[in-house]
Formats: structure tokens, sequence, C-alpha cells
């Protein structure tokens, strides 16, 4: 209990809210390197995992490619990539180590949002005259939407939780308290870095969770209850 008393003390301390490494500094460097690793991902990710979900076409060779992508260790690519680039080339090496750790979510959340569909509803949308483009845009996406927003809610949290390794090769985020207090025995330092990323990634989890919510389309959400009040206005009346 008093390492956590420790912990909470070391947070909110005041040197650690000013300077080059301050808690609002490690924050940015940990959010910006998660974003733009994110959206990199996205940016291969999704137009291929559409293109799967909507031709119904090379769903086994991403399973396989995804499965491979999560089975290598996020930590030995960096350093690998960073031998191979070179140490000018640290940052690159470390957004192409989130970049592919991303890209299974991302694709798995893109494909299977419009394989999820029900193929009646996509029938249903050609025999009315609409294009491939039309079906797309107008009907898979946002039928497709909640899975993906799931997908993103997966990659985001797989991102989040990878970037501490990121202060390893000192690009800084919040890996650094911990990495840091690990050499100099400050047990404090490492719980506080490590349960600011535990909150951060709460965090990120339940506005993505609302997101989520939100995207299911709004007749999906009230046709259950629609119904359900159908059926009692339906019900005669008790004599």
């Amino acid at each position: 209990m008093n390492l956590f008393l420790d912990a909470f003390a070391w947070m909110f301390a005041p040197e650690q809210w000013q300077g080059r490494y301050a808690l609002p500094v490690l924050l940015g460097q940990h959010l910006l390197l998660t974003l733009i690793s994110v959206l990199i991902a996205a940016a291969i990710a999704l137009p291929v995992g559409w293109l799967i979900g909507h031709t119904g076409k090379g769903r086994e060779i991403a399973v396989a490619v995804s499965g491979a992508a999560r089975a290598i260790p996020a930590f030995g690519l960096m350093v690998l990539l960073v031998l191979l680039l070179g140490v000018l080339r640290i940052p690159e090496a470390a957004v192409i180590t989130f970049v592919l750790l991303a890209i299974p979510s991302l694709l798995a959340g893109a494909y299977t949002g419009l394989e999820a569909i029900d193929r009646r509803v996509i029938d249903a949308a050609r025999a009315m005259g609409m294009t491939e483009w039309q079906v797309f845009t107008k009907v898979e996406l946002p039928l497709g939407l909640p899975l993906l927003v799931g997908g993103i809610r997966a990659a985001l949290l797989q991102v989040i939780a990878t970037v501490t390794i990121a202060a390893y090769v000192n690009l800084g985020g919040l890996g650094w308290p911990i990495i840091q207090g690990i050499p100099l025995r400050r047990f404090d330092q490492v719980l506080g870095g490590a349960i600011i990323v535990a909150v951060l990634a709460l965090l990120v989890d339940l506005l993505l969770a609302l997101a989520q919510h939100a995207a299911v389309p709004v007749g999906l959400r009230t046709g259950r209850p629609a119904r359900r009040a159908s059926a009692r206005n339906a019900a005669p009346a008790p004599a």
C-alpha cells in the first residue's frame, strides 16, 4: 500500500510537471507516436480490408499475414530495424514497428465489418441499381462501421501499451519513467509511470467504446425496441 502512495506522491510532485521530462511532455510524445503510427497503419490496412470484405477474395492471405504480424515481438523488431536502418533513423524504425503492430487489428476490423453484413441487404442494394461504389459507401461502410471502430479500438490500445518501449531508444513517451526508474530502483517512479499508461489506455478504451456504440446505425439500435412496441400495439386489448 505504501508503494502505491509513494507512486501517487511521485506523480503529483511539482518536479514531475516541469522541464524536459515533465509528465505532460512525455504524454504528448506518447500520444504523437501513437497517432502517427495508427494513422499510417490505417492508410495501409483499411483499403485492403475493405477490398477483401467487398469482394470476398484474399481473406485467407489477410488472416495469415495478420497472424504472422501479431507473432512478431515488438521490442525485438524495433531493435532489428534500428540496426538495419542506422541510429540516425531511430524514429522511423520505431514508427514502422508500431505500424506493423496496428495493422492486424485494423485489417480485421475492416474486412469483418463488411463480411458480417447480411448478403440479402447487399443483393437488395444491387437490385435497386446501385453501383459497386454506392453499395460500398451507402450500405457496406455504414453497416460495417461498428466492427471497424472495434478494430481501431484494439489497434490504439495495443500501440499505446507498446509505445512505452520507445523510451529504450530515447524517443521519450510515458515509458521513460519506467525505464529510467528500474536501474535506479525507484519503484515508486516505475509504478507511477505504469499507472499513467494504464489510465491513458482505459480512457481511450472508454471513449472508443462510446464511439463504437454510437457507430451502430440508428435503425439497428432502435429496431428491437420498435419491434417490441409494434408487438405490444398489435396485441389484442384485454376484454
